[in-house]
């Protein structure tokens, strides 16, 4: 896992299986994102079985079978969809061919999990609603920065505890290192990736969903920016947005790709939520000048003020759902509104942003 990389961060967990081998069968495709390893070593952490990969490009089906030796490469997308053995494939395309892909995938009656964002138009979500509607078969979202963040997780576990109060406030800070260099073209086409806040911008929007309860919300505002990349005029390296839950809860986040080569780790992710009766901040990858470990949680209530580490203490609970809701029929990891309702509410944010010159 690289700590100065985003595109290449794929956290590892211990194993936690929730089922025995050739219980849950799964692929993956599409390799153009390094989150899939993330996404597959969470799956194959919980037991899933992996089977094939597939890729146009030989040498990322290569590296991929390196890390999973298990896994055999097959010719073609084809091929693995028509496999009644796969009950799931995993990819990270192309931004902008995820929502197809997925709706592909469920319409071969195989579940589908795919690398955020799971769309660029509001268009492509409404054509994966429709394949949900008519297959029943899941469109799961590796929204990692809360699914694979030891202190996201118990953060969320403190929360349904009580140890804030209601929560009225989620503001979230999600930084990441450009690294230009290293990107595919794609990356800075605009109609390709997105956008910054319809990328890394639902992350965000999803958490502050999930901390705050709420299952709707309304964008207040939202902006967009090249300050810094001027050579890429397509790519915006800043956005904001404002929310205000159905609950009343409100939210502010900034993202952006401004991360300076000094810093220890790819991004200094922090989140802060305050409630009623405390309020929690995470810093998630880094706790700068003072700890290069991640998964830092400072909590102050009542009880006074904690610092709490937490890397390889609490593990992600989220994959292990993920496979007994397929199995099961059952929404413990995460409900489809949930997970399309996040990219809703980025979309409209990033179709809608005010841009800053």
């Amino acid at each position: 896992m690289s700590k100065a990389d985003g595109m290449k961060y794929a956290p590892k967990g211990k194993p936690n299986k929730v089922v025995g081998d050739g219980q849950f069968v799964i692929a993956a495709v599409s390799l153009d994102h390094g989150h899939i390893y993330g996404m597959c070593n969470g799956l194959v952490e919980a037991g899933a079985t992996l089977k094939w990969v597939y890729d146009p490009d030989p040498a990322r089906v290569e590296a991929f079978i390196q890390q999973y030796p298990q896994a055999k490469a097959a010719e073609s997308e084809e091929q693995v969809l028509a496999d009644p053995e796969v009950q799931l494939v995993a990819a990270a395309a192309i931004t902008s061919e995820r929502g197809p892909l997925g709706v592909r995938v469920m319409r071969q009656g195989k579940h589908y999990f795919t690398d955020k964002a799971p769309f660029t138009t509001l268009e492509q979500l409404a054509d994966a609603r429709a394949a949900y509607s008519d297959t029943g078969k899941k469109y799961a979202v590796y929204y990692s920065e809360r699914l694979h963040v030891e202190s996201a997780v118990y953060a969320g576990q403190l929360i349904e505890q009580g140890a804030i109060g209601r929560v009225v406030q989620v503001i979230g800070l999600g930084p990441h290192r450009l690294n230009a260099p290293a990107r595919p073209a794609w990356f800075f086409e605009k109609e390709k990736y997105g956008g910054i806040i319809c990328d890394i911008g639902s992350h965000q929007v999803e958490q502050f969903l999930a901390f705050t309860g709420n299952r709707n919300a309304t964008v207040v505002n939202s902006k967009v920016a090249n300050y810094a990349n001027k050579d890429y005029p397509e790519l915006e390296d800043f956005g904001d947005m404002t929310l205000v839950g159905e609950n009343g809860a409100t939210g502010y986040f900034r993202v952006d790709w401004l991360t300076p080569s000094g810093l220890g780790t790819w991004g200094d992710g922090r989140t802060i939520i305050l409630g009623t009766d405390g309020y929690i901040e995470l810093r998630k990858y880094i706790d700068i000048a003072r700890e290069k470990e991640g998964d830092n949680l400072y909590l102050v209530n009542a009880d006074g003020e904690q610092h709490i580490q937490l890397r390889e203490k609490v593990g992600f609970p989220y994959f292990g759902q993920l496979i007994l809701d397929c199995l099961n029929g059952t929404e413990l990891a995460m409900t489809q509104e949930h997970a399309f309702k996040a990219a809703e509410l980025s979309l409209l944010a990033q179709k809608n942003a005010t841009r800053v010159e």
